[in-house]
């Protein structure tokens, strides 16, 4: 694990620290002693553990500001104590030390240090240094707290991954398309780029199912994906939104595209029959609706998708295996929809 610490400090606060901290190599450690400049690495690129030199102008501004960030709140934060007259005040007894680390403590760091000078016979080579041995169990401390971390964010990742999936098609599921397509609205108008999605439905699957079984229906959806996942564009983005019906969110994409991208995905799929196995081919026919975003949608996209969907209906009402797109429906009248 390649653990990242923001030193906050003087050149003589990190002569002072561990060599254990300032040789190792498992460490990246990046010096920042101004107070602007920290807070911005920190949001840019958060380090895993933080020294603090609280001598240092900005140190306590640092530790208090790092505790009002919720959203890094796992970062260790550690705290060397270098003040003289803080060290001095330490000397009037354990109940005054106490005091002084709960303060510490309460103004955000995670560990509190004293970073005392110890005295040489050369009073000429007095220097700061620090009680490593507790130095280093608190950066072991934080290794462990980071270490959690990362274990936390890589279960999250993998259970997000699980729960916005579908495991038949390998696409993602409806909750994704939920979460991403006022996303991509958002993107699209500030921007000001064009955004435009296909809903498409499976003809007559009902009839595949009651015939060969929901094995082979299964087996038809899988292959069905696959086709369709190869021949889409990097920008597109394909989610099963429910049973044999399909949304694909074409970025990027004005209407005649769209128009363009599904008609090639209608004739990839009646052109070429489905072997699902050595003995069963079945042919596999799509009806698909195509809509834009306009400046009147609503910011969730149920405006958008709906246009789509009124869209896929009159392909399935006019006979299925075409397409229809949201401008063409002004120059049709209205028909009942027939059910796959």
């Amino acid at each position: 694990m390649n653990i990242s610490i923001l030193v906050f400090g003087k050149n003589n606060f990190i002569a002072t620290l561990s060599d254990q901290i300032r040789y190792a190599t498992a460490f990246s450690v990046e010096v920042i002693d101004n107070l602007n400049h920290a807070v911005s690495q920190i949001k840019i690129t958060p380090p895993d553990i933080i020294l603090v030199q609280a001598s240092l102008d900005g140190s306590m501004e640092l530790c208090s500001w790092l505790k009002d960030q919720t959203k890094l709140s796992w970062m260790y934060c550690i705290l060397f104590e270098d003040r003289s007259e803080q060290l001095i005040d330490r000397n009037k007894g354990w109940h005054r030390e106490l005091e002084m680390s709960a303060a510490a403590l309460n103004q955000g760091a995670d560990a509190y240090i004293w970073h005392f000078i110890e005295e040489k016979t050369d009073p000429s080579l007095a220097q700061l240094t620090a009680n490593h041995g507790l130095m280093l169990a608190q950066l072991t401390a934080g290794l462990r707290k980071a270490q959690k971390y990362r274990d936390l964010i890589r279960t999250n990742d993998m259970l997000s991954a699980i729960a916005l999936s579908d495991s038949l098609t390998e696409l993602n599921n409806r909750r994704a398309l939920e979460w991403d397509l006022p996303r991509q609205i958002k993107k699209a108008r500030t921007q000001k780029t064009s955004l435009s999605l296909i809903i498409l439905d499976v003809d007559h699957f009902k009839k595949v199912n009651d015939t060969h079984g929901h094995l082979v229906g299964d087996r038809i959806l899988h292959l069905l994906c696959k086709r369709l996942r190869h021949n889409l564009r990097c920008q597109d983005t394909a989610f099963r939104y429910g049973g044999e019906e399909f949304v694909i969110l074409l970025a990027n994409t004005n209407d005649e595209e769209a128009l363009v991208v599904a008609r090639r995905l209608n004739r990839l799929v009646c052109e070429e029959q489905f072997s699902v196995s050595n003995k069963l081919i079945i042919n596999v026919t799509i009806s698909l609706g195509t809509a834009y975003l306009q400046a009147e949608d609503d910011e969730q996209g149920v405006s958008l998708l709906d246009r789509a969907d009124q869209c896929l209906l009159q392909a399935k009402t006019a006979g299925r295996n075409r397409v229809i797109a949201s401008n063409y429906l002004s120059h049709v009248p209205h028909l009942k929809a027939v059910s796959s």
